[in-house]
């Protein structure tokens, strides 16, 4: 299955390749988030009008998504009860420049790393690029956040389109597709670290900081407000990677 146009603009080449329809695009985003773990099978979907809110489509948009998917076996559609993901593994498919399992066959310091150096300069170009449009996006998003609170799922999904469109707006779509690779880094531990209490609170003033600089267009304190946010995410990813090894620490000393 082809999935590279969820994040890419495609060349014209002659006019030999068909643009997605809307809601091709949005099947094409939802099939991310299975594929990223960031939603799961057994999930219920955020219903038509929250997920077209967020995604700025029509509900009839994300009806017809859905219903795409839902032939596709992605999803489980029953009459009076959410959509919700089925048993599928979708870790395999290559969603911009590497498939999930790729990034995640680094560690944790070097994806830090290469976040704090290539996500910094994405985000300081954004500054200059950005328009109204997208910053009345953020805003948005940001309601969106406030409103879900601690429903853990609702809100990654949010905060994915939170970062896309900044990433999208430094105007290198080959750097916005490789940021958004490192984004999708161990999305599995991130979602679990994002049920803790106050983690969705933690991510959401960070955000709020972020757009406050963007609006500013003051170049600094955005870069400073994302890298304290990433600062955040990497804590938080490294402690929840860690609890597996804690756990089996403990369980070993216990038998022993």
């Amino acid at each position: 299955m082809k999935t590279d146009g969820i994040l890419t603009q495609v060349p014209n080449l002659g006019g030999s390749i068909t643009r997605q329809t809307a809601r091709d695009a949005v099947a094409d985003k939802l099939t991310t988030l299975i594929a990223t773990g960031m939603l799961r099978p057994g999930d219920e979907l955020p219903g038509e009008r929250e997920l077209a809110h967020v995604l700025h489509v029509s509900r009839e948009t994300v009806r017809g998504a859905i219903q795409i998917l839902a032939a596709k076996g992605f999803i489980e559609v029953s009459q009076g009860s959410r959509s919700r993901v089925a048993d599928v593994d979708l870790s395999h498919l290559p969603i911009t420049i590497a498939s999930p399992s790729a990034i995640d066959r680094y560690d944790l310091e070097a994806v830090h790393g290469a976040r704090l150096l290539v996500e910094l300069d994405v985000v300081g170009q954004a500054v200059d690029r950005i328009t109204q449009d997208t910053l009345d996006k953020l805003d948005a998003l940001l309601e969106v956040q406030r409103q879900v609170g601690d429903d853990t799922m609702r809100f990654l999904i949010c905060d994915r389109e939170f970062h896309l469109a900044i990433y999208r707006a430094c105007g290198n779509p080959l750097l916005c597709d490789f940021v958004v690779d490192l984004y999708g880094y161990l999305m599995d531990h991130r979602r679990h670290a994002m049920a803790m209490p106050g983690a969705t609170a933690g991510s959401y003033a960070d955000h709020v900081e972020i757009v406050d600089a963007l609006k500013r267009r003051d170049r600094v304190a955005v870069v400073e407000a994302f890298r304290r946010h990433l600062t955040h995410i990497y804590e938080t990813t490294r402690d929840m990677a860690a609890k597996p090894v804690l756990e089996e620490r403990r369980t070993v000393n216990t038998t022993a």
